[in-house]
């Protein structure tokens, strides 16, 4: 398939991928997602698409218009992304070796519960292993912590067995512990497992343990990161949005109480995304905190089915109470085009539903006048989710020692008003967490847009 891309997915690639198989990084940063959709939106006012952009004469109309749009780069970086052909060239045939695929936001067979639940926010491309059909069948989400004991990684197998046993898929993130049990439970019962992965898609799609499954489709890996990225925080917070957007029920077999990735991801769901009608709870087992406090935000408990018909019918009987879906986007074709070009007709960048309710509940601005966050402390800003420790933050931030994060990230943000602790009164407490502050995330905004 990648052999086959249109200009539109090549002209996509090009703008928002970093390409790391060349084994450098590009001299410009790839466009992030919100100077991306705001490219395309003006693409389409103008009744063009990607693609155009991959001639002069593309370029020479963009150039005329560029202050029209709202971002913080410029055409020259525009023009610096696209010249990396030989780049892109180069990692095509690298995926092509390990078997993976890419597809764009505009294509066909990009999963339309991705397109339909997250709109706006879906990923501009996806990278793959398996069959990539396999996205839209929906399934069962099953999430929780890495570190757990053998007791819950026996319980989450079971799951995972049942699922099978019901023709339920797992979707889950292939990480240590809930993730890959809930995987692995499926997959040897006969059953089919969806792994949503945050990084290291080509060592996972070259694993010898994933390469039955992949080969007979029960298995599909799925990533909105470059195949050979390395982990960072943030990276696993927007997979666990993409884990929720691929399922029809979701259940958690374990969270900590009020921090980490499982409890920002179900309380982000259960409170403002909704890509699932209903997350569930573990409710035998070990007592846990996390789980008695997602109930509270509205979480129903797990029934713990024995039979395969009753957990099918807890993931699937109740459609009515699924959120609306956005269908298909309205008014999205881009212009029509010749047979040969191979284009989708998906037009990018309308604006959503949920881009508009942001807009409602985030609607703090800094201050006239206040102090504009920094390099480093953008940086923090930008991986903060719920409430972190430093551990946490030092590692989202991809650092190698904890010396510096106080000196030039933390107490700088702290200073100004950006974050807070979740102890003011203990600050050199061991159990200190930090969160981001309503101004905080207002400078997040604004840098943004």
């Amino acid at each position: 398939m990648n052999g086959e891309l249109s200009q539109n997915a090549q002209a996509i690639l090009l703008l928002t991928a970093p390409l790391l198989a060349g084994g450098s990084r590009p001299s410009v940063r790839p466009l992030p997602l919100g100077d991306y959709n705001n490219l395309v939106r003006h693409l389409r006012d103008t009744e063009k698409q990607p693609a155009d952009l991959l001639d002069s004469e593309g370029l020479r109309d963009l150039d005329s218009s560029w202050s029209a749009l709202k971002t913080k780069r410029t055409l020259e970086d525009v023009r610096q992304l696209l010249d990396r052909g030989f780049l892109l060239a180069q990692a095509l045939e690298r995926w092509s070796a390990r078997a993976i695929w890419v597809v764009t936001r505009p294509d066909d067979d990009y999963p339309n519960r991705l397109r339909k639940k997250m709109r706006g926010k879906a990923p501009p491309v996806l990278y793959g292993c398996g069959d990539r059909d396999a996205l839209d069948n929906g399934g069962l989400a099953v999430v929780g912590s890495r570190r757990v004991n053998e007791e819950l990684i026996e319980y989450t197998e079971r799951v995972g067995q049942l699922a099978a046993n019901a023709e339920v898929p797992i979707v889950s993130g292939g990480a240590r512990g809930v993730d890959q049990a809930a995987m692995r439970g499926s997959l040897e019962a006969g059953g089919h497992a969806i792994g949503v992965l945050g990084n290291n898609l080509e060592r996972a799609a070259l694993d010898r343990g994933n390469r039955e499954p992949l080969m007979d489709g029960r298995l599909v890996l799925v990533s909105s990161f470059d195949p050979a990225v390395r982990f960072r925080g943030w990276q696993a917070m927007e997979r666990n949005k993409q884990i929720y957007a691929l399922a029809d029920a979701a259940l958690v077999v374990n969270s900590d109480l009020g921090h980490g990735g499982t409890w920002a991801g179900a309380t982000e769901q259960l409170g403002k995304l909704r890509y699932v009608p209903v997350v569930y709870v573990r409710s035998n087992g070990e007592p846990c905190r996390g789980l008695d406090e997602l109930v509270t935000h509205g979480a129903v408990k797990w029934s713990e089915p024995r039979a395969p018909a009753e957990l099918h019918d807890i993931v699937f009987h109740d459609a009515s109470r699924a959120p609306a879906l956005a269908g298909p986007p309205q008014g999205e074709l881009f212009p029509s085009q010749p047979e040969a070009v191979r284009v989708t007709v998906v037009r990018e960048g309308e604006p959503t539903l949920l881009d508009e309710r942001k807009t409602v509940e985030d609607d703090s601005v800094p201050p006239a006048g206040a102090p504009v966050p920094g390099k480093n402390e953008m940086r923090l800003l930008s991986v903060m989710s719920g409430e972190m420790t430093r551990k946490e933050i030092r590692d989202a931030l991809n650092l190698r020692s904890s010396s510096n994060v106080k000196q030039r990230y933390l107490d700088p943000c702290l200073d100004q008003g950006w974050i807070e602790m979740t102890m003011p009164e203990k600050p050199r407490s061991p159990k200190q967490r930090f969160r981001i502050t309503p101004v905080g995330r207002a400078c997040v905004k604004a840098f943004d847009e």
